[in-house]
């Protein structure tokens, strides 16, 4: 969950480094650090907080004076140790002739810290990471990678490293168990990092390095071995992401940008996956034959956080259209069950970054049980993309905000097209096919019509910016939706807020209802419209404040609650896709007018890389 980047070449080093942290920062910002390798040996420059605490450090060190072009970089999400300078990678040996980032947990290094200690080696911080530089020193007999790739095989656990030494001053060792980590190929310069995104201003030719793997990288080459020292011969591959992607491009913030540009992601998600004339879906890369899809027995669908939230949705579209059963599982649950699976059973794993460590460790579970293993990710080359048996991308392009939005929607518009393929190869006739692909096509522009409206919903947010609680409800379809709903008002305004079917609010969180409690409810004409206004009515009784989306024309619902945002009218499969976007934009006002970090939540990374 840390952020990594390393830099070798001509250039000076450390602006490249600096920047890279920056774009690299929703990847944890408890504590920043850097090391580079200089004439006179490494220099270290660590600071607790945001990067711009780290440029104070610099600055006030004077090392942008230096003269460097090698170096290593990290934005820390802190694990073992509190954040704080001491614990701030990056780490050195004793003789400050090494310096290591890394991101990852070491599970065995209180065991290998006792075995240093006996060796004389003084161990400093609090952290697993320290235990790693030095194991490296003790290995050290004049081969660089050697040392590396021997410290490596004493280790338990995830990690991915960048490691420099002034023993070998135009050197990298990299290195990667579970923890992404790719190569940069650029002209007389190379780059290591834990997301292309740091690196994407200089090169877009990328080497992933896959678990087990190691580079040893300087400034016109790179070689990539295995732990067991087999080389491999790597396949460069080239990025389609551009600069102006992972720019916020005047909004204010990475999440106001994303929520606008689902429009755009929700195209790009469908883009030649329809085929209207015989109303379904086309996705080859699943890799599945159509007799093979009418062999499916049971889906099982694992993923956390807002992904989670999108399975659920998937659940009720995959059952309702294709009438197989399904069941959610949280990834980080899963991994640790002994699952009932066999070869009809097909397993989902959902994760925008594709390296989502429970969720990848659910796959590896379900492949082993026999189960076809299929992948819904955003980043192309991801860990789970490459070890799926087929899958699809949602295509929804690079996502920075912490708080996850357009990656949401492409991947419940994914789900969508899965079910309408299952649903095709059974009892779906071709008009109900149709019908679901005019209704998908026109999610996008129904999209932009809801964010015409974002005045409506940042007033509601004037409003109720100062409550300390909030209770979300949806039923059906739409439930998960409340859940997710509830967890951007937390993640990002740090307001308590839950999520419940509506019929459940008798069953105990009735109590909480006053006048102070604001209610958001789902309330569409759909299937259990009149069941969620009766639960309206029940809120209404016990004074409480109501926020309703609601259907366009409703008239009926107007005098009912105290606030509505509409949506328009879709088939009720899709509902999610349009209801969710209130929802998303009302977590963002709250928390602008509450003075809150929108796209750096505290505690809380991007990609959660480690268990």
């Amino acid at each position: 969950m840390c952020g990594i980047v390393g830099y070798v070449g001509s250039k000076q080093c450390l602006p490249i480094l600096l920047s890279g942290l920056k774009r690299l920062e929703y990847r944890g910002y408890d504590s920043a650090g850097i090391a580079l390798m200089t004439d006179s040996g490494l220099m270290i420059s660590k600071a607790v907080g945001k990067i711009k605490m780290l440029e104070e450090a610099v600055n006030h060190a004077d090392l942008q004076n230096i003269n460097c072009s090698r170096g290593i970089a990290h934005t820390r999400w802190a694990t073992h140790g509190e954040p704080n300078e001491l614990n701030a990678h990056p780490h050195t040996d004793n003789f400050g002739e090494f310096a290591l980032v890394h991101n990852g947990i070491i599970e065995n290094y209180r065991s290998l810290k006792e075995y240093l200690i006996r060796k004389g080696v003084i161990v400093k911080t609090e952290t697993d990471t320290e235990i790693l530089v030095h194991l490296i020193r003790q290995n050290y007999k004049g081969d660089f990678t050697a040392a590396v790739r021997d410290a490596l095989s004493q280790v338990e656990g995830t990690y991915g490293i960048a490691v420099i030494s002034t023993l070998h001053p135009d050197t990298i060792v990299a290195a990667r168990n579970g923890s992404p980590l790719v190569v940069g190929h650029g002209d007389g310069e190379n780059f290591v990092a834990s997301d292309v995104s740091a690196m994407l201003e200089h090169t877009n030719r990328v080497v992933y390095l896959q678990d087990g793997e190691i580079a040893t990288v300087t400034p016109s080459s790179y070689a990539i071995t295995t732990i067991q020292n087999v080389r491999i011969t790597p396949t460069i591959e080239e990025i389609s992401w551009t600069l102006e992607m992972i720019e916020k491009e005047g909004y204010d913030h990475f999440m106001l940008k994303e929520i606008y540009e689902q429009p755009t992601t929700l195209r790009n998600a469908i883009r030649g996956r329809i085929n209207f004339e015989e109303g379904i879906a086309r996705l080859n890369g699943l890799n599945l034959q159509y007799d093979e899809l009418r062999r499916i027995k049971r889906v099982v669908i694992t993923a956390c956080g807002t992904s989670w939230h999108s399975a659920l949705i998937g659940e009720y579209m995959i059952e309702e259209l294709a009438r197989i059963p399904v069941e959610v599982e949280y990834a980080s649950e899963f991994r640790y069950r002994s699952p009932i699976i066999d070869d009809t059973t097909v397993l989902l794993a959902v994760s925008q970054s594709g390296e989502t460590a429970d969720t990848l460790a659910a796959l590896r579970e379900g492949k082993k049980h026999g189960s076809t293993a299929l992948g819904i990710v955003n980043v192309v080359g991801s860990t789970i993309a490459r070890e799926s048996d087929g899958g699809v991308y949602i295509h929804a392009g690079p996502e920075i905000g912490v708080a996850s939005t357009k990656a949401f929607t492409s991947q419940c518009m994914v789900l969508a097209l899965i079910a309408n393929l299952l649903g095709r190869m059974r009892s779906m006739s071709p008009a109900h096919g149709q019908e679901l692909m005019t209704c998908i096509q026109q999610i996008p522009d129904q999209i932009e019509q809801i964010l015409k409206n974002e005045r409506v919903i940042k007033e509601i947010a004037q409003t109720y910016h100062a409550k300390d609680n909030f209770l979300y409800l949806g039923r059906g379809i739409n439930f998960p939706v409340a859940l997710e709903g509830a967890l951007k008002l937390k993640e990002i305004s740090y307001i308590h807020a839950e999520g419940y079917p509506a019929a459940e609010m008798k069953h105990g969180p009735i109590a909480l209802i006053d006048e102070s409690m604001p209610v958001v409810v789902i309330a569409l004409k759909d299937p259990v419209y009149d069941k969620v206004m009766s639960n309206i009515a029940e809120i209404k009784a016990r004074r409480g404040r109501v926020i309703a989306v609601a259907t366009e024309g409703d008239k009926e619902i107007v005098d009912k609650v105290d606030h509505v945002v509409f949506v328009p009218h879709t088939h009720h499969m899709l509902t999610p896709l349009l209801s969710v976007i209130p929802l998303q934009l009302l977590a963002y006002h709250m928390a602008v007018l509450r003075g809150c970090p929108v796209d750096q939540p505290r505690n809380l990374a991007k990609s959660v890389t480690v268990e």
